[in-house]
Formats: C-alpha cells, sequence, structure tokens
C-alpha cells in the first residue's frame, strides 16, 4: 500500500509571498518598530531610510505636486550644501552635461568668452576667425539682447545659453559700443577654443617667448610642449608662462605642465581620506630644462595653475611675477550618479615640493603664492603692464 507525501514547496512558497509582503508594507511605512537587525535586512540603512520617507511624505502630501525626481534632486545638493565647502558641488543632469561641454575645448556658439554685467554680458574675448568677431563685436562690448530678450539681471549662465545654440542657426544679438547700440543677425557655428597662445618679444638683446595658458584640460600639455619648441626654434632665450586667469583644470596635466621645466623631482603630493598619499613627479623629459624663466600670476590662478607655479617655485626654477594667486589648497573628484548627474566632490588637500598647501582652514580660500615681483596689469591702458614685467625678469638673466 503506497502513501501519499504533500511537498512542502507551495507552503514555502507561501511563506516567502507573506514575508515579502510583510516586508513590503513594514519597509514602505512602518519600520521603527522592528529590531535592528531585521529592519536593516528588510528596510536598509535607517538614516538613508529616513530620506526616502520624507520625500515620499512630501511628495504625498504637499499640497502642489512636485516631481519626485526635482525632490530627490533637491534633497542631493542639500546634502552637498550642508558640507559648507564652497568647492564641492551637485549638478543635476543638465548641469553635469553642461558641466562635460564647458571641460572640451569646443563649443557651439558665437565665439565670444564673457563675464556678468548688470545690462547683460561684458565681453572679455572675442575668437578670431569666430561669428562674433566677423559681427564686428569687440572686447569691451555688452551684449545686452539675444533674440529680442534682455539679458540684464539674469544670471550669467542663464544668458549664456541664450546666445549659444546648435551650430547653423541664427541668434538676433543687440551689443553697446562706446554708448551705442548695434543689433545684427549673427549665425552660430562650432567653435574651437584656444587652449595655449604664444608669441615671442624682444627685450633689449634678448628674445623672450611667452606662453599663455588658458585652462588644464585634457591634451594642454601637449598644445604647451608645441609652443615652446616653436619659440625655441625662433631663437627665445628666455620664457615666460602666463597663468593669469587660469582656474586650473586636471591635475595630471599640471604634473605634464611643470615637466616641461624640470628634469626631475617632486612636482606635487596629493593627501585625502578616501584615496591614497601620492606624490607626481617629473617626468624627465624637459622642453626647456635650464632657461631663464617667469610664471605670471594673479588672483584668477588657482587649483592646478598654483600647483605648476608652487612646484616652479620651491624647486627655484621660475621667478613669480604679478599679485598673490587665489589660493585653493584641495582637489575634487567627481562621482557620477545614477540619474545622470554627478558630485563633484572635494576628496582631499594638495602640497607643493616644500610641504606647503596653499588652501586656507579647512576647504576656505588660503594663502596662496606670493609673487616675488608684484606687478598687476591696468586694464585702462593698451599695455599689458604685467606681462611686460615678466618678460624683463625673465630677460634680465638672458645669457
Amino acid at each position: 500500500m503506497s502513501s501519499l507525501r504533500r511537498s512542502p514547496l507551495p507552503a514555502a512558497i507561501g511563506l516567502c509571498i507573506v514575508l515579502l509582503a510583510a516586508g513590503i508594507w513594514i519597509g514602505g511605512r512602518h519600520s521603527s518598530w522592528l529590531p535592528g537587525p531585521l529592519r536593516a535586512a528588510l528596510v536598509g540603512d535607517e538614516d538613508t531610510a529616513v530620506v526616502e520617507e520624507a520625500i515620499d511624505d512630501v511628495a504625498d502630501t504637499y499640497y502642489r505636486k512636485i516631481p519626485r525626481d526635482q525632490l530627490a534632486n533637491q534633497a542631493i545638493d542639500g546634502v552637498v550644501r550642508g558640507l559648507d565647502d564652497r568647492f564641492s558641488a551637485y549638478f543635476d543632469p543638465q548641469d553635469y552635461r553642461r558641466f562635460k561641454q564647458s571641460q572640451n575645448s569646443e563649443f557651439s556658439g558665437v565665439g565670444v568668452q564673457v563675464s556678468q554685467h548688470p545690462r547683460g554680458l561684458r565681453v572679455e574675448v572675442v575668437y578670431d576667425d569666430s561669428p562674433a568677431k566677423r559681427a564686428g563685436i569687440d572686447v569691451g562690448d555688452v551684449i545686452t539682447r539675444a533674440d529680442g530678450r534682455s539679458l540684464g539681471g539674469r544670471k550669467q549662465e542663464d544668458a549664456v545659453s541664450l546666445v549659444k545654440g546648435p551650430p547653423g542657426s541664427d541668434v538676433r544679438l543687440t551689443w553697446v559700443h562706446d554708448g551705442r547700440p548695434t543689433t545684427k543677425d549673427v549665425t552660430r557655428t562650432t567653435v574651437s577654443v584656444p587652449v595655449v597662445a604664444s608669441s615671442l618679444r624682444r627685450e633689449a638683446a634678448c628674445k623672450v617667448g611667452v606662453v599663455r595658458l588658458a585652462t588644464f584640460s585634457s591634451g594642454a600639455h601637449a598644445e604647451v610642449y608645441s609652443a615652446l619648441r616653436r619659440l625655441k626654434d625662433r631663437g627665445a632665450k628666455a620664457y615666460v608662462l602666463d597663468l593669469r586667469d587660469n582656474g586650473g583644470g586636471l591635475v595630471n596635466e599640471a604634473q605634464l605642465v611643470a615637466s616641461a621645466f624640470l628634469d626631475e623631482g617632486p612636482i606635487v603630493t596629493t593627501r585625502g581620506r578616501a584615496v591614497q598619499e601620492h606624490t607626481l613627479r617629473a617626468t624627465g623629459s624637459p622642453v626647456i630644462p635650464d632657461a631663464p624663466m617667469a610664471v605670471l600670476v594673479d588672483n584668477g590662478t588657482a587649483s592646478a595653475s598654483e600647483i605648476v607655479a608652487g612646484a616652479l617655485q620651491d624647486r627655484h626654477r621660475a621667478t613669480i611675477v604679478g599679485t598673490k594667486t587665489f589660493g585653493k589648497g584641495v582637489f575634487q573628484q567627481v562621482l557620477e550618479l545614477s540619474n545622470g548627474g554627478a558630485l563633484d566632490i572635494t576628496a582631499g588637500q594638495y602640497f607643493t615640493p616644500s610641504g606647503r598647501n596653499l588652501g586656507g582652514r579647512g576647504v576656505s580660500r588660503g594663502s596662496g603664492i606670493e609673487p616675488s615681483v608684484r606687478a598687476a596689469d591696468d586694464p585702462n591702458t593698451p599695455r599689458d603692464e604685467g606681462l611686460a614685467k615678466a618678460a624683463g625678469v625673465a630677460s634680465s638673466k638672458c645669457r
């Protein structure tokens, strides 16, 4: 006589479904009474669960409907703002796309570099062969309207977004030159931003090569090397590295640019809580290993620029000319997020070869680099007094 045995599988499945349902009910809104280990297993970390709980409450209860992704973005932004760190930031997906574009040496627009002005955008640089150049826009002009919309009182990024646009599209710009307004249709195009500009000038009997570096973007060192070689071939015997208004960029590019002038030894040491201490050294293939040189700096010289200037100063390779630099002794790490945004978080500090950290206490603005020779450009004169002083310093040691 055979006997039938009931399989335990259906009962086990039923138990799992009950537990899953209970977990969902508990984890959704009623987890506070659970023991710690069980709460962690069903809900996750309580500290992060309460953030999601708060977002749920606002999304469900607030009298106006607010998209959850907007609430999440604001929550993340609040976490970063709570660090009280002027150098850390949260980029939502749209901001992160703009940030990545800003790291690129190409953009679509009319070909100007601008600063904020009460009436709109003040033109600081007009790129050669650009639509703006062809339209007659000049340095010092103020762009006041784009497609009939006033730019006055807008945030700079908002005003710039009205001027930028797809290549081949037109934008009707109004700008003021010497008090007189001009309105023209300007066709946007893809503009390549020159990272390096170079020139040769004569100081007494010495030819001085000048290399101006705008940013430490990817590949910048190769452009610096190329410019130095061209100047050397043209007879330059002394050099000026112009880092004014260079806000920095990639640390490894700073290492490589400094290596153009140093044949060995340390350039910068980085230290952080989540990153190992690491010293970046000269690569051993200098382009200009011993010619006299000056580094020209100002208040806008920061971060990677200060790494280069600090290394050349500490290693007694160059004379620093200009005004005190910004004083940013920390570096950031970009951490991409699953929503398409990113965190740009201060990950550590950097130290020059002599052990100096140029930042202030914590993440505040710090001491910066004090120049050995003080000089500043007068914006009211056509002559660049800062560059003239730096070239004179470099040429004084010309052999």
